[in-house]
């Protein structure tokens, strides 16, 4: 039996490497944009949306019968708006002029899957209030970080000089980063992956 992990996100595989676990990153290629698309047509709200790109991540990765699959995904809502990564760091540049002073949600959704089968859910939800930074500030941050802000969804790195864009932060830290590692743990703990 192999742990699977069905995501190509450098964090993702940061906290499970970080936890000792054994395992190997198995990208699914699914189109995100499609699904979010769907999803908000029929009106699921971002937390479901979130939880069926990590639902559909695993179902779409191949492995063998026995394998152990872990889907999951991040989206961001803010303002009743699902947000995607930006494409450039103009966009960024004005998310954080938006999101200046305010509260956003980082809606996080995981699973694992088994013999083609979801056996397992998760949904969590971190709320981040940004603290009142001006352009100047957002300047300089991006000019520090550069391109890294665009491969995630809030465009901050709150593992690194990001956190400073924030003055509370309610959730878990792990879920944050894009896997929420606690109850994953204890999930692979209670299937028998785990042996402590």
């Amino acid at each position: 039996m192999t742990i699977i992990l069905a995501s190509r996100s450098a964090s993702r595989r940061a906290l499970l490497s970080g936890a000792g676990l054994t395992y190997e990153a198995r990208p699914s290629d699914i189109d995100e944009g499609a699904v979010k698309r769907e999803e908000l047509a029929i009106g699921r709200s971002p937390a479901e949306i979130a939880l069926t790109l990590a639902e559909k991540k695993a179902l779409a990765c191949v492995a063998d019968a026995d394998d152990m699959i872990i889907g999951a995904d991040q989206v961001m809502e803010f303002d009743g708006r699902l947000y995607d990564k930006p494409i450039s760091l103009e966009e960024a540049a004005q998310r954080f002029e938006a999101m200046s002073g305010k509260e956003h949600y980082l809606r996080s959704g995981m699973v694992l899957c088994r013999n083609g089968e979801i056996i397992w859910r998760h949904q969590g939800t971190s709320t981040l209030r940004m603290r009142c930074v001006t352009r100047p500030e957002i300047d300089h941050y991006l000019e520090v970080v550069g391109d890294r802000v665009l491969a995630t969804v809030g465009a901050y790195e709150l593992e690194g000089e990001g956190v400073r864009l924030f003055d509370q932060i309610e959730g878990d830290y792990f879920s944050i980063l894009g896997l929420p590692l606690l109850p994953l743990l204890s999930e692979l703990r209670s299937q028998g992956i785990l042996t402590w």
